[in-house]
């Protein structure tokens, strides 16, 4: 019998392995070896994802854990049956759910109730504490034994033992020993080997692998160095002593065990008894209760009946048609109880007045529609049923629902996990990778780069998550950080990163993937606390719960349906009331505002890239919005579909189709295929595919699959045109539009869906602005934009804008009149929320009189008071600013009579630097009505610019001039960007402004596209790779840029083709943030 590896860690033991699980299947592939084990620590992180590549690779995949116990010590344990993985599962989620994250620790005592079907490592590299590193230290003589004895503290090592015997049985117990050629190992072998003579227990040789092949040796020192906060050049012992711990072959295993044959043979022996598999999960979905004399597929199609009364104003033979298909198909394949939940969880945000939409796939099926569950009518709009259900399709369907994000998304979470309690719901793991900047500065802090260098590469490293976006190599990248590319550490530097790159970091949860289970969930997949209170996370992601045939529902929360539904409660307040269902969708102002590309704060259409696409769109029905939502997208841009549509919309170019037969399918859109139903329909018509092959191909066009399988999809398209004798030409013209889907292929439905919030986003903006510029402020951060471009943008709209007033604000922006918003207290940086709560409450309870009066009922810090006087809330209590900051400074003293005497605060605002005059006022000068102006101070009031600088740094925005305001008459050469417009093409001219935007797409080549905001709008500027790389520190890192350069102006678009950029001066004036490189 050969040598299996049964302990086996990966890198989802976060910091002690380093590689993938996949990596050690596929080496265990090479090596020949039939099995393999994989035991991660406290968990089963990557178990789907080594299950599923090691079957593909013929290794048949074990699963097992290390976990860690209460007093450090670590205990192997192997899954033998289904009995024992569902043990496993119950006790890490015990463990984890009765700790803080991260930090979960399994009690000794716990160990009985859960041990059977599970077999324990004891032994070298097992029941002892691992205080250096991953690699466990090995000790001399007694301190080996003692530090074994510590497992079961406070028993002795042979209690230890025995207590391992009677919990989880004499037959499950192997003692385990490792070779590493590490000074003292044999003595401590030894040692194990007699107690498992003495207790009659089986030997069982392993090489406690950490990575799959030796060089994974470097990345894993590196790991040490993160984890121990140190760097290579003093880790000494912390660091491995050697690369054993790599995946070895029989032939070497055996070389090394020759004294010890029967520890080799039982790596064989102990395989064949863990049989279980992650195929055979035994998950079951929740049944959904229904009443009396009802099943769930009878139930359903009730109201899905009584639905589309409700929905059509008459049932036509079509709809009756895709009704009782899609019922047989949803019943044939067992599905009827998913749709009754979500659709019971679409109720119960209707009851609780929670915003509700489904979108994506779903919007594909006429039953959902029915049910309410989505918004789109996929009859009336052609859509294909077998984009969302097939029935070769594996794995469940996908509904995924929209809500507020916020409160009301999170009040939804908790009714589930309320429904089917802390063990039976759980969100998907969101798995945290090292990736561009996190991986770069992690390595080079353990390289001992220095903190100015780590700091200036991160700056130079512009796309942190688009590796495309590069035109300078890593190591370029890095000298122009400042080291050069002969340092010694360079090669090293280079290998590691591209070793780390995309490792697991740390687990995350999914934004709003939820599973849930008919039994406890928590017999399946181990679950444990998320970082955010009340959530509970599974260890798998969506992808590993898909793949195991765990049903997900996906309750997402969009920050435009908060702003909508806060919007439409804000109307209805005002007597002003508006239902978004019923608006009119052919509103020619909202169509107006699209057209000349007016959508900031606009759902889905307020990018720099939609906003160059909208004056040549010009749209003017609401399909024109689905296609304007969906073109701006990877998939289209890079199957170069975007210029040929706009091209034939402007009858510049000739409607032409691939075929004839695919006019029904792209008459729409102008026989540009746009959306993933389009190929599908085309796979179809053109090369015959069944429902079940456009389900393979709907999956292989799914963004996260893997080229592979898309390239195995288009050879069968390729033949299976062929066989019906289509032309070559056209042939690979279908596929390339095919294959350009690969990446983010946008559905039609999912555009539907999207457009509906964008058009009613619009509206919203066009008719009821007040209401939507309050709710977009209450809802920040969110978009594109910072609150303080959407400021600018609702004053250019005839808005005013009131300043936050301690006399007048509320914790939310508020509507004062059809023209006016006054600021809320939730823009104020650094004021904490229950103490704005507490100030509206006092004030509202009576109104403050003073400034003393004030500070004694409002129990704010010092700095949220010096806040609010720098920004000018206080100017109800003074006459200006810097008065209110001086009052601040005061402290109150009450003396057993009652009256006030006051002092000045040791620290603060010192009258020196802004006047030389004493301040001669008495204390009782303090008590004055509520908006009373102060007697003289003698503190000048702050200047224009300084009133400015002092907003942007209180809030990030102002509600006095833009900067550019202030600095315009020192830049007489400088043009305004409302005046581009007019601007000649191919002219040169100088823009300015703050810079808003820098953005360098993958689908861009290179290519950096730049927003400068000033007092009028904005204006866009495109630098080239070469320039970039020329200027890159200058754009990256100055607020304030002039920019010179050819105008392209074309379809009422201009752009600025740079050709030269330079700092703006700004006599430290500040402005908002940018939104950088995403």
């Amino acid at each position: 019998m050969s040598y299996v590896e049964l302990h086996a860690g990966s890198a989802f033991s976060f910091l002690r392995g380093a590689s993938f699980p996949e990596q050690l299947a596929q080496r265990a592939a090479e090596l020949e070896m039939p099995v393999l084990a994989l035991l991660d620590r406290n968990a089963v992180y990557g178990a789907p994802r080594f299950s599923v590549t090691a079957r593909e690779n013929n290794v048949r995949p074990i699963i097992g854990c290390e976990l860690l116990m209460e007093d450090g010590a670590i205990l192997p344990v192997l899954v033998e049956n289904r009995t024992g993985y569902k043990k496993l599962c119950e006790l890490l989620t015990q463990a984890h759910l009765r700790s803080e994250k991260g930090k979960c620790a399994v009690q000794w005592n716990d160990l009985a109730e859960f041990a059977e079907g599970l077999v324990v490592l004891f032994g070298l590299g097992s029941a002892h504490l691992p205080r250096r590193s991953g690699e466990e230290e090995v000790r001399h003589g007694e301190g080996a034994i003692a530090s074994t004895r510590g497992a079961c503290a406070p028993q002795s090592l042979g209690n230890c033992v025995q207590f391992l015997i009677d919990t989880f049985g004499r037959e499950n117990i192997y003692v385990e020993i490792q070779r590493h050629f590490l000074r003292g190992e044999e003595r401590i072998n030894q040692q194990f080997v007699d107690f498992a003579a003495y207790y009659r227990l089986p030997i069982l040789a392993t090489n406690g692998v950490q990575y799959a092949k030796p060089y994974g040796r470097e990345v894993l020192d590196v790991f040490t160095c993160i984890r121990e906060h140190t760097h290579l050049d003093v880790a000494g012992k912390l660091l491995t002593r050697n690369s054993e711990r790599h995946l070895k072959s029989d032939r070497e295993m055996r070389e090394l065990f020759r004294d010890l044959p029967e520890a080799i043979e039982n790596s064989s022996r102990l395989a064949e008894r863990l049989t279980f598999s992650l195929e055979n999960l035994g998950y079951e979905f929740p049944e959904f209760p229904v009443p009396d004399g009802h099943s769930m597929d009878s139930f359903l199609r009730t109201i899905t009946w009584f639905g589309a009364q409700q929905r059509y104003a008459a049932i036509s033979s079509a709809v009756k048609r895709q009704l009782e298909k899609e019922l047989a198909l949803i019943q044939k394949l067992g599905f009827p109880g998913y749709f009754l939940i979500v659709w019971d969880i679409v109720n119960f945000c209707r009851e609780h007045n929670v915003m509700v939409q489904g979108r994506g796939s779903a919007a594909n099926s006429a039953v959902c529609y029915c049910l309410g569950i989505t918004p789109v009518d996929p009859v009336s709009n052609n859509l294909v049923f077998e984009r969302f259900l097939s029935e070769g399709r594996k794995g469940w369907p996908d509904i995924d629902l929209d809500l507020p994000s916020g409160d009301r998304r999170e009040s939804v979470i908790q009714e589930i996990y309320r429904r089917y309690g802390k063990h039976g719901a759980a969100m998907t793991a969101n798995v945290i990778t090292y990736r561009g900047r996190s991986a770069a500065r992690e390595i080079g802090k353990a390289l001992n780069f220095s903190p100015s260098i780590l700091d200036r590469f991160s700056h130079l490293f512009a796309n942190p998550d688009s590796e495309s976006g590069h035109t300078l190599d890593l190591a370029s990248q890095i000298e122009q950080a400042g080291l050069p590319k002969e340092h010694p550490r360079m090669p090293a530097f280079i290998n590691l990163y591209q070793a780390i790159y995309g490792l697991p970091r740390h687990l995350g949860q999914h934004s709003g993937g939820m599973i849930i289970c008919q039994n406890k969930l928590s017999s399946f997949v181990p679950l444990e606390n998320a970082s955010m209170l009340g959530r509970v996370v599974a260890q798998w992601d969506k992808d590993d719960c898909e793949d195991l045939g765990i049903v997900k529902v996906d309750l997402l929360g969009l920050g435009m349906m908060s702003v909508m539904q806060d919007a439409l409660e804000l109307c209805r307040e005002r007597r002003r009331p508006l239902d978004l269902a019923h608006i009119p969708t052919d509103d020619p102002p909202t169509f107006e505002i699209m057209q000349k590309a007016d959508t900031i704060g606009v759902f889905q259409i307020e990018s720099r890239a939609q906003m160059a696409t909208l004056p040549r769109m010009k749209p003017k029905c609401f399909y024109d919005v689905v296609i304007e939502v969906a073109i701006i997208r990877p998939g289209p841009i890079q199957g170069d579909m975007v210029h040929p549509y706009l091209a034939r919309r402007a009858g510049r170019e000739a409607i032409t189709y691939f075929d004839p037969r695919l006019e029904p399918v792209l008459g729409r859109t102008l026989g540009v295929p746009l959306f993933q139903e389009q190929m599908l329909k085309i796979a179809m018509i053109m090369a015959d595919f069944s429902g079940d092959e456009a389900e393979e191909l709907r999956r292989a066009l799914s963004f996260h699959r893997s080229e592979e399988r898309m390239q195995k999809v288009s050879v069968k398209l390729r033949a299976a045109m062929t066989r019906k004798n289509i032309a070559p030409d056209v042939i690979d013209k279908i596929i390339q539009s095919i294959s350009s889907f690969a990446l983010y292929g946008f559905p039609e439905s999912h555009a539907i869906s999207f457009a509906i919030l964008a058009y009613g986003s619009a509206y919203l903006k066009v008719h009821r602005a007040p209401e939507f510029y309050a709710s977009l402020l209450n809802n920040q951060p969110m978009g594109f934009y910072t609150p303080a471009t959407i400021v600018k943008d609702a004053r250019r709209h005839g808005l005013k804008i009131k300043p936050v007033c301690v006399s007048q604000s509320n914790c939310r922006c508020m509507v004062v009149s059809d023209d006016t918003v006054r600021l809320g207290f939730c823009v104020v940086n650094g004021l904490r929320q229950e103490h704005a709560e507490e100030l509206v409450r006092q004030r509202q309870d009576r109104q403050f009189h003073s400034l003393d009066d004030f500070k004694r009922r409002v129990p704010l810090s010092k700095e949220e008071l010096r806040a609010l006087a720098e920004l000018g809330a206080l100017n109800c209590f003074a006459g200006h600013r810097r008065a209110a900051m001086w009052e601040v400074e005061e402290v109150m003293h009450d003396d057993l009579l009652g009256s006030a005497r006051v002092s000045r605060a040791g620290f603060g605002v010192s009258p020196k630097q802004f006047s030389e005059s004493p301040r001669k006022r008495d204390a009782s000068a303090s008590t004055r009505d509520a908006c009373a102006t102060q007697s003289e101070s003698p503190l000048p009031a702050m200047t224009m610019p300084e009133r400015v600088k002092a907003d942007y740094e209180t809030m990030n925005l102002t509600t006095g001039p833009h900067p550019m305001k202030l600095l315009r008459e020192n830049l007489p050469n400088v043009w305004r960007a409302t005046d581009l417009a007019q601007a000649r093409h191919g002219a040169i001219v100088q823009i300015a402004g703050n810079v808003i935007c820098r953005q360098r797409p993958g689908t861009a080549k290179g290519f950096v596209f730049i927003s400068l905001e000033d007092e009028t709008g904005v204006s866009n500027a495109i630098v080239d790779p070469n320039l970039f790389e020329r200027f890159r520190l200058l754009i990256t890192e100055e607020a304030f840029l002039l920019i010179e350069g050819e105008v392209q102006n074309s379809d009422g678009v201009v752009l600025i083709k740079t050709r030269d950029i330079k700092p703006l001066p700004h006599d430290e004036l500040v402005g908002p943030d940018s939104h950088d490189f995403r």
